[in-house]
C-alpha cells in the first residue's frame, strides 16, 4: 500500500510540472527595440508604417513579438542611456530611427553583437554606420533617404516658387550632423542663382520662435527648412509660423504639406519605415544584417499646397505645376 501511494505521489508531482516544462520549451516571443530621436505622438504615422513592414514578414505586434519603445524626443544626447537600456533588456533587433544617424550611431557604439536597422536622411558611409551600401559586415543595416543630399534641388525650387527672391534662409538643427553638410550645399549653390544664403540654427522651439524673428527683421524672401527629426516634430509650429509671417517655405517631406505647408520636396518617409519593419522581420526569421544592402530611394516627390499658395499670394508657375506628383486643393 505505501509503495502505491508513493507512486500516485510521484506520478501527481509529475503531471503537474509537465505544463511548466512544455512551457519552459516554448520559444521565447522575440522583442524589438525601437530607438528613436522623435516624440512618440507625432510618429504615430511613421510607427504604423514600420509595423506593416513587420506584418509584411508575419510578425505582428501583440500576437508573437513585442517592442520596447525608446523615445529622445528631439534631445539627441539621450540616445546613449536609451540604447544602452535596450541592451540590456536583451532586444532581438534594434530598429534606430527618427534620427537614425545619431540612433544607428548609438546602437553601434552600444553592441556589436545585436542586429540594428536604421532610417538614415544623410549618408551612412560617410556618417560611419555602415562600410559600404552593398557590403557592409558587422551588425548594421537600413534604410536610407538620402534627404540632405537634396538641398540645393529645394533651393531651385525655391527659385521657381519666389522668382524674385534674393535673399534665402535655410533653418537647421546644428545637433543633426547630416543638416550641416546640406546648409553647405546650400550655400554653395546660392552664387549660381544669384542667391544670398543665411543659415539658421534651431534645436528648441524658443530659438525656432527667435529664427523666425531674424528671416522677418532680414526681410528673407523664403525659407527652406533643413533635414531634421527635431524640426519635423515641429512641422505645426513651423507651418504656423510660416503663415503667419507670410514666409514662402519649403520643406524636406510632405507631412509638413499635410500639416498646411506649401510645398515639399523628398523620398517617402512612410516608405523608408516600412522598408525597415520588413527587414527587422527579415533579421527575425534568421537572416543576417550583412547579407541586406542598405535600400535607397527610387523616386523622389514634390508635394504643393494651392491653398497655401494662395494664402502667400503666389501663382504657380506652370513648369512647377507640372513637375508636382500632388496638387493639394
Amino acid at each position: 500500500m505505501m509503495r502505491r501511494r508513493a507512486f500516485i505521489t510521484l506520478l501527481g508531482g509529475a503531471a503537474a510540472a509537465w505544463p511548466l516544462a512544455a512551457r519552459a520549451q516554448q520559444p521565447a516571443v522575440p522583442v524589438v527595440g525601437f530607438l528613436s530621436g522623435r516624440s512618440p505622438g507625432e510618429s504615430a504615422s511613421a510607427v504604423g508604417a514600420f509595423r506593416q513592414g513587420l506584418g509584411q514578414t508575419g510578425y505582428f505586434e501583440g500576437k508573437n513579438f513585442t517592442i520596447e519603445y525608446r523615445w529622445a524626443e528631439g534631445q539627441y544626447d539621450r540616445l546613449p542611456v536609451l540604447a544602452a537600456e535596450l541592451i540590456r533588456r536583451q532586444v532581438a533587433v534594434i530598429a534606430a530611427t527618427g534620427g537614425g544617424e545619431v540612433a544607428g550611431l548609438a546602437a553601434k557604439a552600444a553592441t556589436t553583437d545585436i542586429p540594428i536597422v536604421f532610417t538614415a536622411g544623410g549618408d551612412p558611409v560617410e556618417l560611419g554606420l555602415v562600410a559600404s551600401l552593398n557590403k557592409r559586415g558587422g551588425n548594421v543595416t537600413g534604410v536610407t533617404f538620402t534627404f540632405a543630399a537634396l538641398g540645393p534641388k529645394r533651393l531651385g525650387l525655391v527659385r521657381q516658387l519666389v522668382p524674385n527672391a534674393t535673399a534665402i534662409a535655410i533653418l537647421i538643427n546644428p545637433n543633426y550632423r547630416p543638416s550641416l553638410a546640406e546648409a553647405r550645399d546650400v550655400e554653395a549653390s546660392g552664387p549660381s542663382l544669384a542667391l544670398r544664403i543665411n543659415v539658421l540654427n534651431a534645436s528648441t522651439e524658443s530659438q525656432i520662435d527667435t529664427a523666425f524673428a531674424t528671416i522677418v527683421q532680414q526681410r528673407t524672401d523664403a525659407l527652406i527648412v533643413g533635414t531634421d527629426p527635431f524640426l519635423l516634430g515641429q512641422r505645426d509650429q513651423l507651418v504656423r509660423l510660416a503663415a503667419r509671417h507670410g514666409v514662402p517655405t519649403i520643406y524636406f517631406t510632405r507631412e509638413f504639406v499635410d500639416a498646411g505647408g506649401l510645398i515639399s520636396y523628398g523620398p517617402n518617409i512612410a516608405n523608408g519605415y516600412r522598408q525597415a519593419g520588413t527587414y527587422v522581420g527579415r533579421i527575425l526569421n534568421g537572416e543576417k544584417p550583412s547579407d541586406l544592402p542598405v535600400l535607397q530611394p527610387t523616386h523622389f516627390v514634390l508635394f504643393i499646397n494651392l491653398k497655401a499658395a494662395k494664402a502667400f499670394g503666389i501663382e504657380l508657375p506652370p513648369t512647377l505645376l507640372a513637375l508636382a506628383d500632388e496638387v493639394i486643393e
